[in-house]
């Protein structure tokens, strides 16, 4: 079971590259963002909310496993904050590359409340709920950006 939580923390595999884990691991949310894309709004949200689920329980394990809460192979967490920024948007390229700057910028800058949930939850929840509010904010500047695109 360890060996599975590593790998789903890790993107299956993402999170190992050795330059920049984080941005690396957050590529995995593009072809993701294409498929769930097409979901309906209510599948979608369940699909990512089980997601999350899934996030907080492998991002736990592998901080056990490396004996450091929030290493930095574990990168299932930009998966989820990725696909809150581009959630019950169509896929576009402009959406999901724009999507990617906006939510790297939020996941890198830590603007509260994500800083509180990186530095006082040290667990798979703070792992995953400072990108999540990312995610968020990625979602707002996303969607006026397209809006003043357009």
């Amino acid at each position: 079971m360890r060996r599975f939580a590593l790998f789903l923390s890790s993107n299956a595999g993402l999170g190992y590259f050795p330059k920049a884990p984080g941005t690396v691991g957050t590529l995995a949310g593009i072809p993701a963002f294409y498929l769930l894309a097409a979901f309906p709004a209510p599948l979608y949200a369940l699909t990512w909310i089980a997601l999350l689920f899934l996030a907080v329980w492998a991002a736990g394990e592998a901080g056990r496993a490396y004996g450091v809460v929030d290493d930095g192979r574990i990168v299932i967490d930009e998966l989820v904050g990725y696909l809150a920024t581009v959630a019950f948007l169509p896929f576009s390229w402009p959406a999901a590359l724009l999507g990617f700057a906006f939510f790297r910028f939020f996941d890198i800058t830590k603007i509260p409340p994500a800083a509180w949930f990186d530095r006082n939850l040290k667990n798979g929840f703070g792992v995953v709920l400072d990108d999540v509010v990312a995610g968020v904010y990625g979602a707002v500047a996303l969607r006026l950006c397209l809006a003043f695109l357009n």
